[in-house]
């Protein structure tokens, strides 16, 4: 279980639940030391302690403006002015609901829009067209800085404690040095703006944070009142009082549960279905339909284990064994029962686990019992469809 972004529909205390699989599309950061857990998208650390120097304005160098011709990304600004993306600071101009807003954030760092938009409390949050841009700095993008703007200014927290840094100069062509806050601007608000990055610490015990990839298979978040409230949907409570519905809103990828359960339970023959999820219990396979006696006992066994609830599969196709071999274990019905003509004039039926391969001969009438006994026995072992 992890947090998350509750998404468009809003609400709050969100969270998924993940299983890791490497093919997963979702990234997850956990503690390595205590259960923090979390969405990319909404990870949370700890933040770098501010300290006095950053205060200090003795150690603030003079502003100076410099040339940069063409020089508008990270790269091309850092390596033109030899300094490193973590002494620039850049400035990001966005659209929302209430107006442009500038976000600052350091150069080796990422933006998080959707912590952005919360932070905002706007439905629409997109960067600024080039003309935005243009009409708010007086410069074309790449140029942008905190400096002379007119608009909000939030900072994210790791700006607090930087001085004498690099920013755009609101200018074509050119990029400020030694900027300092307070001296040169002001930050409207410091938050927390920007991407979980490799190295950052957990915001609970700062321990060592590691990176899974996931695939997420449930999501549950609160609601509040904000839906009831406008519907009208109230109730009385024990004194007979009217009250707003509290909802919550609660959510199983059935699909996504079924691929995470194959991502963690399969092998190279194909897949292998965990029993409380496979699509049928038992598979049985007649070596050749084409013989009566192959054929007249698979159907008896099949509507014996129907009558008995069990969910059964029959291959009375005209293939060859090894075809219907390879195709039983690629769809991975955790148990086979397979007919051979010379067992059968035995009297015995072979039974196998795709899981474990192991092979058992039983008797033809005991077979239903016994498959009975190893369906529980299964469920039993592997009671979790994510095992």
């Amino acid at each position: 279980m992890v947090e998350a972004e509750s998404g468009l529909i809003g609400g709050y205390v969100s969270h998924e639940f993940m299983v890791l699989a490497e093919t997963g599309e979702e990234t997850i950061v956990s503690c390595t030391h205590c259960a923090y857990a979390a969405n990319i998208e909404k990870a949370e650390f700890k933040s770098s302690e501010r300290t006095s120097w950053s205060n200090d304005p003795n150690l603030f160098k003079p502003l100076q403006k410099v040339l940069t011709p063409n020089q508008r990304t990270v790269e091309e600004v850092t390596q033109f002015l030899s300094v490193s993306s973590k002494d620039l600071v850049k400035t990001l101009i966005f659209e929302t609901d209430k107006g442009p807003t500038a976000a600052l954030v350091r150069g080796d760092h990422e933006i998080n829009e959707k912590k952005l938009k919360a932070i905002l409390d706007t439905e629409n949050l997109q960067l600024a067209s080039e003309e935005i841009v243009e009409e708010i700095t007086h410069a074309p993008k790449g140029f942008a800085g905190p400096l002379g703007l007119s608009i909000p200014v939030l900072a994210d927290l790791e700006i607090q404690r930087m001085i004498n840094f690099v920013t755009g100069a609101n200018e074509k062509d050119t990029h400020l040095l030694h900027v300092n806050i307070g001296r040169d601007f002001h930050i409207s608000q410091f938050v927390d703006l920007r991407k979980f990055t490799q190295g950052d610490l957990c915001p609970l015990c700062g321990g060592e944070m590691r990176w899974d990839r996931g695939i997420e298979v449930g999501h549950i978040f609160k609601l509040g009142t904000k839906y009831s409230k406008s519907m009208g949907a109230n109730y009385l409570d024990e004194q007979g009082k009217e009250r707003t519905i509290g909802m919550g809103t609660y959510g199983t990828g059935v699909g996504r549960t079924v691929a995470a359960a194959i991502e963690q339970s399969y092998d190279q023959n194909g897949i292998i279905f965990p029993m409380p999820i496979a699509p049928f219990q038992l598979l049985i396979l007649p070596v050749n339909a084409k013989i009566d006696l192959l054929r007249e006992a698979a159907e008896q066994i099949y509507q014996e284990l129907v009558e008995r609830e069990i969910e059964v599969l029959l291959d009375d196709r005209e293939e060859s064994p090894g075809v219907k071999f390879k195709d039983a274990d690629l769809i991975g019905i955790p148990l086979r029962l397979t007919l051979g003509e010379k067992n059968l004039k035995k009297g015995l039926v072979e039974i196998k686990k795709r899981r474990t391969g192991e092979i058992l001969l039983v008797k033809k009438e005991e077979a239903v019992s016994k498959i009975k006994e190893m369906i529980t026995e299964e469920i039993t072992l592997h009671p979790s469809p994510l095992p």
